[in-house]
């Protein structure tokens, strides 16, 4: 069976394959500098959260504030054991899931 190409029957497959291997490689470079977080985006981040977690202790209850700090807590550790896992090091596992878990702090502008 004869494999049917877009651009005809004198298609070079290995041209093909070069291009999809381009367009793939340039698609997760977009993807990686979409989700590329600097050090001073996940402080921005942490002190947002610092912020919000005494803000609501003060004006409803401290076990409020205590949750909303405590699930950032539990979204690093998870983080950290999942960086670990990836066979990242302790310094490196660190930072990447710091950034992670406060690196949205870089999308909010004031």
């Amino acid at each position: 069976m004869e494999r049917q190409w877009p651009e005809g029957p004198s298609a070079d497959p290995d041209a093909a394959r070069e291009r999809y291997r381009a367009d793939m490689a340039a698609s997760r470079a977009a993807i990686r500098e979409l989700f590329r977080r600097e050090p001073s985006d996940a402080h921005t981040g942490l002190g947002l959260v610092v912020v919000a977690s005494v803000l609501v202790a003060v004006v409803w209850v401290p076990q409020a504030g205590a949750v909303l700090a405590g699930g950032f807590a539990a979204l690093f550790v998870v983080a950290l054991v999942v960086a670990l896992f990836l066979g990242r090091r302790r310094g490196g596992a660190v930072r990447a899931a710091y950034r992670f878990t406060f690196g949205w702090g870089g999308w909010v502008s004031f």
